[in-house]
């Protein structure tokens, strides 16, 4: 099928929001284009950072009234307009929704932080005054989160919408506009980082020799077990999906040298994987050695978030009926795997 000039435009876009992870993390967030009857959407599993490569088409044609058909028939399934290997992204069908030429949805850490919070209307009211925002509260991605998305453009014309512990979406008519509202968004939203003791390197290799852990490639993730309030949080649920799908609900911590094998052989004994990351309080944050790339950007996202809500936030988590629909959703899975052979 013949590519839309404009879909130059949104490569470009896509590429700059992807490369920023205080907006995209990892397989994260999507973006799509209208043109006619034709969307151009981000492919599940793709990463947004690899829109602009050479090398990878990672956009894929459908059809708009076949998005709306399945929509309206409960059918996650969205067949291409043009033949493939790849799926179109999870949440085409909120792409096809809204009116906009141009959406963009966006995991921004500053966002997540207020939309993992149950004491946030009033400074959403105050902070977004002057755009046309909703916030929405949490809802399975996919076809539950897109029938609530219907509800509300049925009525009125939304260029913003807060999803509550999910993230940002957008809707412009050109990719610079939608670029420069979500810029905007987060710059009325934005929240102090609250700094983290360093973490104990030597401490940390100690603790993953010999063993099938090691420390994250970023250090800043470290401050989710050197910070005692972040570490509250980060263990004490799990703030939005791809915390799930990418490092499993909530996130263990191990106090000592025994701690980890404790850990491992009680995982163990109940026929569940071994933790793909856990915190050792005081010393920093360790990972499995075969974490996928998209594991390890989920670890930093969640560092960037947790410094970002403060001490006295009222703090939403997922449910654990939630949790299991996640770990168990096959569209999930299929995104796991892409984000595992991804360089």
């Amino acid at each position: 099928m013949r590519q839309p000039a404009e879909l130059l435009d949104l490569r470009r876009m896509s590429a700059r929001v992807g490369r920023n992870i205080e907006l995209v993390q990892g397989a994260g967030g999507n973006s799509s284009l209208k043109q006619d009857d034709v969307l151009w959407v981000k492919a599940s599993g793709t990463w947004l950072a690899d829109a602009d490569a050479d090398a990878k088409d990672i956009f894929v044609p459908v059809l708009l009234p076949a998005a709306r058909d399945a929509l309206a028939a409960d059918d996650e399934r969205i067949p291409l307009a043009a033949p493939g290997h790849l799926r179109a992204s999870i949440e085409t069908a909120l792409h096809a929704l809204l009116p906009h030429r141009v959406v963009l949805h966006v995991h921004a850490v500053n966002t997540i932080a207020w939309a993992a919070r149950r004491d946030a209307r009033d400074d959403f009211a105050a902070r977004l005054d002057g755009l046309a925002w909703r916030h929405l509260d949490y809802f399975h991605p996919g076809l539950p989160l897109a029938r609530a998305v219907s509800a509300v453009v049925a009525r009125e014309r939304i260029d913003v919408l807060i999803l509550g512990n999910h993230g940002l979406v957008v809707g412009a008519e050109s990719c610079d506009e939608a670029e420069a509202l979500v810029h905007d968004v987060e710059r009325r939203l934005a929240l102090p980082v609250r700094p983290a003791p360093p973490a104990d390197e030597a401490a940390l290799r100690r603790l993953c020799d010999g063993t099938a852990y090691r420390p994250p490639h970023d250090a800043a993730s470290h401050g989710i077990a050197t910070d005692p309030f972040s570490r509250a949080i980060a263990t004490g649920g799990s703030l939005y999906p791809d915390h799930v799908v990418f490092l499993g609900p909530g996130l263990p911590t191990i106090e000592d040298a025994g701690g980890l094998a404790t850990l491992l052989a009680r995982a163990d004994a109940n026929r569940l994987p071994a933790p793909v990351a856990a915190l050792a309080p005081g010393l920093g944050a360790i990972i499995r050695s075969d974490a996928s790339p998209g594991a390890e950007a989920m670890l930093s996202c969640l560092a960037l978030v947790t410094s970002r809500l403060p001490l006295s936030a009222d703090i939403g988590y997922l449910s654990s009926q939630h949790e299991q629909l996640l770990l168990n959703w096959d569209a999930e899975r299929y995104r796991q795997q892409l984000t595992a052979s991804r360089g």
